[in-house]
């Protein structure tokens, strides 16, 4: 099947407008300019590289442990991939909550080294602060409500977020505060369908949803979750569009087999 893709990269406004046509929005997360310069060229609409790095890339149980450092290394690569994709770079943890001033003296290095075109926090009001000062900046941010990855200590897991009405409520009045400090779209994680569909009517921003249903105005998937390749994780949430690590072991299992027994190289393929 043939997607067309846009000459011009997307930007923030585009983003915004889409949600104004009622055009779906898709997102997935990279971390590598190879995958990057691929799933650009099948047309996505945003590349996050998210804290997920942490997990997909490093190997961690938590987001927590990446750096700023890590996350800035990891961008460079997926930017440059990006012929057409809008590039958001999540904000690692510690890196905003400190203070206003530091957390836009981070946001602007990210932006600064990194080229990516827009940055990505988890919270609401507690950090509100933090994103009037990066927006009235010039550093535009995506927001992030319901199960956020950073507060996992906090939250004591990965479970369902807002089923009581009090987190529901609060989640909502975020969602609202976001949209009026300027945030071009928000980021809602495992919540109830009905709620992220309530969210999505009440403010002008795009949602972009990930286990939050189908109401909101795109969807996000860790790439390599999406794929196949990795295993042993499968939420209810996710969709395995390919069975990729299958495909892996298999393609190295073949080239083992070649070594082994001095199949590879062949002639043609020796100089």
């Amino acid at each position: 099947m043939s997607v067309h893709v846009q000459n011009t990269r997307m930007t923030t406004a585009k983003i915004r407008q889409m949600k104004q046509n009622g055009e779906k929005i898709a997102m997935l997360t990279s971390y590598d300019f190879t995958l990057a310069s691929l799933v650009d060229e099948a047309g996505i609409d945003m590349l996050l590289v998210g804290d997920s790095a942490s997990n997909v890339v490093c190997g961690n149980q938590y987001t927590l442990p990446i750096t700023l450092d890590e996350m800035i290394f990891l961008t460079k690569g997926v930017v440059r991939a990006a012929q057409h994709a809008l590039v958001v770079c999540d904000m690692p943890f510690g890196t905003y909550q400190i203070s206003e001033e530091e957390a836009v003296r981070n946001a602007v290095r990210v932006m600064k080294e990194s080229g990516c075109d827009a940055v990505k926090l988890e919270g609401g009001e507690e950090i509100l602060p933090a994103i009037r000062h990066m927006v009235q900046a010039g550093v535009p941010v995506m927001g992030h409500l319901g199960l956020t990855p950073q507060s996992v200590n906090q939250f004591g897991g990965y479970g369902l977020r807002a089923k009581e009405n009090a987190e529901a409520d609060k989640l909502l009045h975020d969602a609202k505060l976001l949209d009026q400090a300027g945030c071009f779209s928000i980021v809602l994680e495992k919540i109830p369908a009905a709620l992220a569909e309530k969210v999505t009517k009440a403010v002008s921003c795009p949602v972009i949803g990930i286990g939050a249903g189908n109401g909101t105005d795109g969807q996000v998937l860790v790439l390599h979750d999406m794929l196949g390749l990795n295993q042993g994780f499968k939420p209810k949430f996710l969709r395995h569009f390919a069975k990729m690590a299958e495909e892996v072991k298999s393609a190295v299992g073949d080239y083992v087999n070649a070594v082994k027994d001095a199949s590879f190289p062949n002639a043609e393929e020796s100089y």
